[in-house]
């Protein structure tokens, strides 16, 4: 209930920092209940020993408590450089949504809140992050740095992609895809958030750009954003409804019941395409549905930090 009371009823968040920390911390703190049971809420400051290391900085007071051998990690050893990029095209602003809550956000709510706690934990970690937004036009670049300085700058910029009006335009995701792989030559674990909705001739292109991301030995993990039951499932009952292309502004009447057969088997395929294209090219695919919550997001980081360090 708290969580939900810190946005505003524009759809921007009141306190975008302060609903990312709640999240991250109530994660955190169900960890214990996971496979990565080592990471209590001193998972910041500690890594797991490996037979072989130096025994110099084990933590004893927390085998102690643990049962489990922990060594202190320092500032100076942890230097992963994190690069988030952001799809703010007109699609990623459905469903529209006039109050958005924890547990009502859009496509774009949900991508902007996702970052903000990726952004929290890997502070915890005292990992560095860049971020890139891009729409219509290449809308935003950081490179990845440290210190709560430039991470509030991000937030800051979180914050007005969430107010900032979209118009019917279409986006070349391959132009800006390319340009932001251009810009990053240190390696990086990159997370991808888009709903990949983009014209079938250009599709290859797309791809081609996401395998320019790999260059330079980079991780890249593409979050699929969607709402699961409106985009995949074509759920919007039995009355008829107007649809209109965000992007071209084009519209439709029709039955939802009339076309979801065929719907559900072009889709299927689709995303289908994707999963095999990503397995092809090294790239992890994440589906992430606005209607679940962020432990998929968070554990992917972990999970992908672990491989990458």
């Amino acid at each position: 209930m708290q969580l939900e009371q810190e946005i505003h009823h524009s759809g921007k968040f009141v306190n975008l920092e302060l609903l990312a920390r709640q999240v991250v911390e109530g994660f955190i703190s169900g960890l214990h209940k996971s496979p990565f049971h080592g990471y209590s809420s001193e998972f910041a400051e500690h890594k797991v020993y490996n037979p072989g290391e130096s025994t110099r900085h084990i933590d004893w007071k927390l085998f102690a408590k643990t049962d489990k051998l922990f060594t202190r990690r320092y500032e100076e050893e942890t230097n992963l450089r994190c690069h988030l990029i952001l799809d703010n095209s007109a699609s990623m602003h459905f469903p529209e949504k006039r109050d958005q809550s924890l547990s009502n956000l859009n496509k774009i709510g949900f991508s902007v809140l996702a970052s903000a706690c990726l952004m929290q934990i890997l502070k915890k970690q005292r990992d560095s992050v860049g971020l890139s937004i891009y729409s219509d036009a290449y809308e935003y670049y950081a490179p990845e740095k440290g210190g709560d300085r430039h991470r509030r700058m991000l937030l800051h910029v979180l914050e007005e992609t969430l107010s900032r009006p979209v118009g019917n335009k279409t986006t070349g995701t391959y132009t800006y895809l390319h340009q932001i792989a251009e810009k990053m030559k240190r390696r990086s674990l990159i997370f991808f958030f888009s709903d990949m909705f983009q014209e079938e001739v250009e599709e290859e292109k797309l791809f081609e750009a996401l395998r320019h991301l790999k260059y330079n030995k980079h991780e890249l993990v593409l979050f699929h954003v969607l709402d699961r039951e409106k985009e995949f499932n074509f759920n919007f009952g039995e009355e008829p409804h107007r649809f209109t292309d965000v992007e071209s502004g084009e519209k439709i009447d029709l039955y939802a019941d009339n076309v979801r057969d065929s719907y559900l088997q072009e889709v299927n395929t689709y995303f289908s395409r994707l999963k095999l294209k990503c397995a092809q090219y090294g790239i992890k695919y994440v589906q992430a549905d606005t209607n679940e919550n962020f432990e998929k997001i968070l554990l992917t980081y972990l999970v992908e930090r672990q491989k990458f360090v």
